[in-house]
């Protein structure tokens, strides 16, 4: 199977090209901001170094979130937009799980994982999987202070971008080496593993908690 897969849900943005198991091309850079206008051109290049085209691909993978709300925007509708104009079925992929993936298996021995990341308001977003990596909570959100009544007793390892913030609350945890960010390489393999749907799938973000953003009382008209 043939996949590109996107992600621009927290502060990175990442095309990866994967061919029946073996990553082809990998783009990846860090950025708060400015995924609208890299993600394209990024999707392009990677499918130059990769030497295919979309004609040539069987599907379209993407991070569904929880994340940015701008960027998720982002990363679902150009995700939208390609698996449209080339007719391609799209895997939708949380970057709770994307993260959790990232981690190696020698690392996530004998631990619980905590996936954490920035929700960039006073709490986080936040999943557990056990060292095989199934999950055992649904993502959430939570106070990083609420978060030890989650995660029950054990060896605890910490993942996500948030995670180096943790130390006070879980002194005994032990931080991941891993990219704290979801990587579209992760994506890639998650969605091969996945397989094609067999029906089309409406893919809509993971909207854990609403925008901070809100229509005024008055509908947004204006006074007279």
């Amino acid at each position: 199977m043939k996949i590109l897969a996107l992600d621009t849900a927290t502060n990175a943005c990442s095309v990866a090209l994967r061919f029946n198991g073996e990553l082809k091309a990998r783009l990846f850079e860090e950025m708060p901001r400015g995924q609208s206008e890299a993600l394209v051109p990024m999707v392009l290049d990677c499918l130059e170094q990769g030497g295919t085209t979309f004609e040539e691909l069987d599907a379209l993978a993407v991070t569904i979130g929880p994340g940015a709300f701008t960027g998720l925007r982002i990363g679902l509708s150009t995700a939208r937009a390609l698996a449209l104009a080339a007719k391609l079925p799209l895997i939708g992929v949380t970057s709770l799980e994307a993260v959790a993936h990232g981690i190696s298996e020698d690392e996530r021995k004998d631990h619980n994982i905590l996936v954490v990341l920035d929700a960039k308001r006073s709490d986080v977003y936040c999943q557990i999987f056990d060292n095989q990596l199934s999950p055992t909570s649904e993502p959430q959100t939570f106070l990083p202070e609420e978060l030890p009544g989650l995660t029950g007793d054990g060896p605890l390892l910490l993942v996500g971008d948030y995670a180096p913030r943790l130390g006070n609350i879980f002194p005994e945890a032990v931080l991941s080496q891993a990219n704290g960010l979801p990587d579209a390489a992760i994506v890639a393999q998650l969605a091969e593993q996945k397989g094609l749907p067999k029906e089309v799938i409406q893919i809509d973000p993971l909207y854990i908690r609403p925008p901070d953003a809100k229509l005024p009382k008055n509908g947004g008209r204006l006074r007279p």
